[in-house]
């Protein structure tokens, strides 16, 4: 499967999306601080609750390294303040529903669905630094334990 272009060392293309209470969230409001910006298909889908229970799970610890967890998705900011309420999440998801952002990250690729070639996020994760830059890429995320891999991935980058 297609994957990103983007690369370590680049720095992250701006965005600026709604949350799951209407705030707007901008990447340049956010320097000083790093951030995982994880790209998922579908809220209430068992993969990407997966990994938004792990993520929120593990928000302290990431909180603790000066780490923002974003979540991103086509759905809506109604679709996600449920998500956030039933799953009992304690990260922000943003909303990218006209796929603007999904574009310019390149996680947008075709996949077969029932017979029919269809765009689909593919699960991708970006570790932005304190400075906007990417500092680490995962294509094709699988779910199960991907936010304790980042997690990991962010100590040891803090430690270089």
């Amino acid at each position: 499967m297609a994957k990103t272009t983007l690369e370590k060392g680049q720095p992250a293309p701006p965005l600026c999306l709604p949350d799951q209470g209407g705030k707007r969230i901008c990447l340049e409001d956010l320097k000083g601080k790093w951030v995982v910006l994880y790209f998922y298909p579908r809220d209430n889908t068992p993969g990407c609750s997966l990994e938004a229970r792990n993520f929120s799970c593990l928000r302290k610890e990431f909180e603790a390294e000066n780490t923002v967890i974003l979540g991103v998705s086509r759905d809506s900011e109604e679709s996600h303040r449920k998500f956030v309420e039933k799953k009992e999440l304690k990260i922000t998801l943003l909303s990218d529903e006209t796929a603007d952002v999904h574009r310019t990250y390149e996680v947008m690729h075709p996949k077969n669905f029932k017979g029919n070639e269809v765009m689909s996020t593919v699960r991708t994760t970006f570790l932005i630094d304190p400075e906007g830059n990417i500092a680490r890429v995962w294509d094709n995320v699988k779910a199960s334990g991907h936010a304790e891999k980042v997690l990991s991935e962010l100590r040891a980058l803090k430690q270089q």
